[in-house]
């Protein structure tokens, strides 16, 4: 059984893993990480050239089954596995970490987009805070791809991602080249460091990025959570790679 597994998460390296012994796996990574992480099994970066492209791949190499486990906010590539997976009559199986979720002390705002995340900074009011600038200081972590929807924000930005971003991006920003797993007391001491009077990031639901949200929380730091895209209407999903391993394995064997 040839496995195509799409993504370069850490729960898509895991799959590969656990996929490996049994089958046939090859992973297809975007290729916008310099340095990505590597599965095991066989690699291919890059995209395919839309729905179609991906389909006929599908068909030319004989992929009998498609997971995708990209980031959950990579939309597109989700949309175009769904309308490829349909045309080459193969099964797709989404892997979906499962998101994050409010505690008490947490103080988030819920957004739809980028963009509504940009015009929700103006809701705070960044005067009364004893200290800090009466325009905000912003700890960004929501990648390197959308800061263009920020550009014409008036605060300050520390932006964080694991390459160095590219125009247009907001008139104040400091970029911060790092890669997690973060932990709870390098996040605290960054938001001490920088003063950070607001956090935006995307709920990607990664265990790697959570401990931001527990210094957070410490600090009284407000977050602006910025809803995750939801899979394709008739996909199923699976939340571990344990559970999606099962699955197509189970399946195979039936």
């Amino acid at each position: 059984m040839h496995i195509l597994i799409l993504g370069g998460t850490a729960e898509a390296r895991a799959l590969a893993g656990l996929l490996h012994p049994h089958a046939r796996v090859t992973s297809s990574l975007a290729g916008r990480v310099a340095n990505p992480r590597l599965p095991v099994g066989e690699v291919r970066i890059g995209g395919f050239g839309g729905a179609d492209g991906l389909a006929r791949w599908i068909g030319e190499h004989g992929v009998d089954r498609v997971i995708d486990a990209t980031h959950p906010f990579a939309e597109r590539i989700s949309s175009n596995a769904a309308a490829a997976a349909a045309v080459a009559h193969v099964p797709l199986l989404a892997l979906r970490r499962p998101g994050w979720v409010p505690v008490e002390g947490d103080d988030w705002r819920d957004v739809g987009s980028l963009e509504e995340a940009a015009a929700a900074l103006d809701g705070f009011g960044w005067g009364h805070l004893p200290g800090r600038s009466p325009r905000g200081r912003v700890f960004l972590t929501t990648g390197r791809m959308g800061l263009a929807a920020f550009a014409d924000c008036p605060q300050w930005f520390l932006v964080r991602s694991v390459d160095a971003p590219e125009p247009p991006m907001p008139a104040r920003t400091e970029v911060l080249l790092d890669r997690g797993p973060f932990t709870v007391d390098g996040e605290r001491e960054l938001l001490h460091r920088h003063r950070i009077d607001v956090l935006v990031t995307k709920d990607s639901g990664a265990a790697a990025t959570a401990p931001k949200l527990e210094a957070a929380r410490e600090a009284g730091v407000p977050v602006v959570m910025i809803r995750r895209p939801p899979v394709p209407q008739g996909v199923e999903t699976a939340a571990s790679p344990e559970e999606a391993a099962a699955r197509v394995l189970g399946r195979a064997e039936s």
